[in-house]
């Protein structure tokens, strides 16, 4: 990536303490791109049930645009194993935008219960559910393409995509839907955590 913008790979790690300095810096960077593009759309108000389906199109959105950010994100999801103690500062940054972020949908989502637009559902599983269903498709590359018989980031794809998770929003999530089985017990879902 140095190459591309004339510059030797000596020269990048003059500006950075070494390769984990600017993974964390651009994951950072990839994270506060995506917070500002779902912050508005969290802040809007109005009924969760439009505001979410927003909230998932804004996300797919940014996905699409930038196809490097879905692999790097899911990387950065799935390979955490450095201590808490032994993290730099870019770690630590690049964290709290992604707390900041899936704390917001957390909130919509329970809002969303709370309001009566939503079936009791456990934020926190239909979080890892959204994180799946979109930042997992857009990482799949070959497979994905495989799947779906067509490119990943074809604008007839991005368009199916967003469809498809509209649709799975209003009939797996909205209120007044059969549930195939009630979620947890709050007390349940602690348990299953510790």
């Amino acid at each position: 990536m140095a190459e591309c913008v004339g510059l030797g790979k000596s020269s990048l790690f003059h500006h950075f303490r070494g390769k984990s300095q600017l993974y964390f810096e651009v994951l950072g960077r990839v994270l506060g791109r995506i917070r500002d593009r779902l912050a508005p759309v969290l802040a809007s108000g109005g009924d969760p049930a439009p505001r979410l389906e927003r909230w998932v199109e804004a996300l797919v959105d940014a996905l699409a645009e930038h196809p490097s950010s879905a692999r790097l994100l899911l990387r950065a999801l799935v390979e955490d194993e450095t201590p808490r103690d032994d993290r730099e500062p870019e770690a630590i940054l690049a964290e709290g935008i992604l707390d900041e972020t899936l704390a917001g949908i957390r909130r919509l989502l329970r809002d969303g219960v709370a309001s009566g637009s939503f079936r009791a559902v456990s934020d926190a599983h239909t979080v890892q559910t959204l994180i799946g269903a979109t930042v997992y498709h857009f990482a799949s590359g070959e497979l994905g393409e495989s799947v779906l018989g067509q490119p990943l980031l074809s604008a007839e794809s991005v368009a199916l995509r967003k469809r498809e998770l509209r649709e799975l929003l209003r009939s797996g999530l909205a209120a007044g839907r059969p549930a195939a089985s009630q979620p947890p017990a709050a007390s349940e879902d602690e348990a299953w955590r510790s």
